[in-house]
């Protein structure tokens, strides 16, 4: 381990991760020094290319398909990354859908995608790489929340409350298992430029105090400064150029 690697010899699963923040984090970990198991809802084009960049950065990668809608979808991931790679010790927590819907036309389908999806995903992922951080007294959970969770946002309710839900899950698991060398924080990006907000009317870099969207890269930067630091455990790193102040 050097300064310049300081994640050498760790293993990072990125949730969501074949494009826009969840790539950004994933590139940014194994050049830092992780090894990265990389996730699609499907095998596509894009987990191969991030595979690629990752290999040729140096380090090893799998990437594996999940579709999270189904419960058991994100502990087979875990399980599987772990036989391709190695035990996790670095869980991102990124993927995520965001449907655009008007209040009176979100359905109980819409809602539960975006729970199962979102939420529960999270809950599972995270519950399956547990015991092998708690073995090893060393472990990062990162989960990347939404200033929606904070403010409402430009999704809608339905998404805006999987988000917060997130949130709670941090706080929980993080002062449960901060004695034990394990940190838990989340990350609250806005309006970063992602095919996630392509086409939502709302989301204009006039909203923004700073007076552009965000990149991939702000939000990866912070993934990174949690990967690598043991003291900063329960909080919420807010990426939204102002949008809101803590």
């Amino acid at each position: 381990m050097t300064d310049s690697q300081p994640l050498a010899g760790r293993v990072a699963l990125v949730t969501g991760s074949t494009r826009g923040i969840g790539r950004a984090i994933a590139l940014a970990l194994a050049r830092r020094g992780a090894d990265v198991i990389v996730h699609g809802r499907t095998a596509s084009e894009h987990a191969a290319s991030v595979e690629m960049e990752i290999r040729r950065i140096g380090r090893r990668t799998t990437s594996v398909a999940a579709d999270f809608v189904r419960p058991d979808s994100a502990e087979r991931l875990v399980r599987a990354g772990e036989s391709a790679v190695g035990p996790i010790d670095i869980l991102v927590n990124n993927a995520a859908i965001a449907r655009p819907v008007p209040i009176d036309r979100v359905t109980l389908a819409e809602w539960n995608e975006h729970v199962a999806i979102n939420l529960t995903a999270t809950f599972v992922a995270t519950q399956a790489a547990l015991p092998g951080m708690r073995e090893r007294r060393w472990g990062r959970i990162i989960n990347v929340s939404s200033a929606a969770a904070q403010i409402g946002g430009v999704i809608g309710p339905h998404y805006a409350a999987t988000k917060a839900g997130m949130l709670g899950l941090t706080h929980g698991y993080a002062g449960r298992l901060a004695a034990e060398g394990i940190t838990v924080n989340a990350i609250a990006p806005a309006l970063i430029e992602t095919d996630m907000i392509a086409g939502v009317a709302r989301a204009r870099p006039d909203v923004i105090p700073v007076g552009r969207l965000g990149h991939v890269d702000d939000v990866a930067a912070v993934a990174v400064l949690l990967a690598t630091n043991g003291y900063i455990t329960g909080q919420t790193v807010n990426v939204n150029g102002g949008w809101y102040m803590s």
